[in-house]
């Protein structure tokens, strides 16, 4: 048995709760590793948090001004080794998918460290961030070493309704992220793949707390139990519609944008129910694009709903944003404005699709100043390439 599978298979029969010590003792049989540590990313995706005994002894990391933070963003490994005969210390990011969970952080001798090491570390990564991913079923460890505070009731149902916030395919990227963090209310996406389509849904909320996070659970539930069920996009709103209806007779209502993109041919079936905004940048030029706006989801008993069609090139970028980010205002009072927005999708033309989301929001962040944000804001980023001809 190489080295490699019996990391490997230490890992896979490893407790739930136990992957960090399973992969710290099979690295230090194997490899020779003088230390390993597991840094999760948080919620706001600006520190890493170690992954210790709660409570927590070791100070987490930033990820804009740190060597694990650098294998965070660039989603490589990345190696220090102050000289030729000092240990070296390798950084790999453990990312499922292309949705970014954190980073592994090994320390091998001088002599270990080489290029091929190296490869069977980041591979070692992946098996990890996937029994993570399996056993956040059965413990609660890997989701609270992600916090960096208490979560609101509202947040946490939001973030468990999520399907991550990155996702990668050879077709397209996707990255997404909601703000604030741990005090989110009512906006979400969605997405699910098959092999020849990418159906994406985004929710801007309506209302804030409990009940704006039960509205847009009942909706994505109520959505991805039409798509299940092999429903078209315009059953799946009609489903949703009447659900809510059904249970609020009117009384609230729920913005959404659905779409279904078909991998081969880029053509796209899109539902605007008073949904979030949809940007393209295509050819470096961001513009907002302008669709037939339909009722939002409850507000009316038995609405209709039709599909209208969108094709997407390669090298396309779209980006989809909710009002909590149009609404922001500067301190003098002046709200963040499509200048600004485009100015932003150029700014953030060459960063990837996972790493789009977060800048546009900290931008947005330093536009509003010190004044506390008075609704979540939410913004995904799809990057497609479309299916290569075979």
């Amino acid at each position: 048995m190489d080295r490699f599978t019996a990391v490997e298979r230490a890992l896979r029969r490893s407790a739930p709760h136990a992957l960090l010590e399973a992969v710290r003792e099979a690295l230090a049989v194997h490899y020779g590793a003088g230390s390993v540590d597991l840094l999760m990313a948080d919620y706001a995706l600006t520190i890493l948090q170690p992954v210790d005994a709660l409570p927590r002894t070791a100070a987490p990391v930033p990820v804009h001004t740190s060597a694990p933070g650098r294998a965070f963003g660039s989603q490589e490994p990345h190696v220090e080794a102050e000289g030729p005969e000092d240990p070296v210390t390798i950084h790999l990011p453990v990312t499922v998918r292309g949705d970014r969970i954190g980073i592994l952080t090994v320390r091998l001798p001088a002599s270990a460290g080489d290029s091929g090491t190296v490869c069977e570390l980041a591979d070692v990564a992946e098996v990890l961030g996937h029994e993570i991913v399996v056993a956040e079923r059965d413990t609660d460890l890997y989701l609270q070493a992600r916090r960096a505070d208490r979560l609101t009731l509202a947040a946490e149902m939001q973030w468990q309704l999520l399907p991550g916030r990155s996702c990668s395919r050879p077709e397209y990227d996707i990255g997404a992220q909601l703000e604030p963090a741990y005090a989110i209310y009512g906006d979400n996406f969605d997405w699910s793949t098959s092999a020849d389509h990418l159906t994406l849904t985004v929710t801007n909320g309506m209302g804030t707390g409990i009940q704006a996070a039960l509205l847009t659970n009942l909706a994505v539930h109520a959505t991805r139990n039409a798509r299940r069920a092999g429903l078209s996009l315009t059953d799946q709103a009609c489903l949703a519609d009447q659900a809510i209806y059904g249970h609020h007779q009117g009384a609230v209502h729920l913005s959404v944008l659905l779409l279904r993109f078909d991998l081969i041919t880029g053509e796209t079936d899109i539902i605007d129910a008073g949904s979030p905004k949809m940007w393209r940048l295509r050819d470096g030029r961001p513009e907002p694009v302008e669709l037939d706006a339909q009722l939002p989801l409850g507000m009316a008993e038995d609405t209709p709903y039709s599909v209208e069609r969108f094709h997407v090139r390669p090298g396309d970028r779209l980006l989809f944003v909710s009002d909590g980010v149009y609404n922001t205002a500067s301190p003098t009072g002046e709200r963040y404005s499509e200048r600004a927005l485009s100015r932003a999708m150029t700014s953030t033309r060459l960063l990837p699709a996972s790493q789009v989301p977060r800048a546009v929001l900290k931008e947005l962040s330093g536009y509003r100043g010190p004044i506390d944000a008075d609704d979540d804001a939410m913004i995904v980023c799809l990057d497609w390439r479309g299916r290569s001809p075979s």
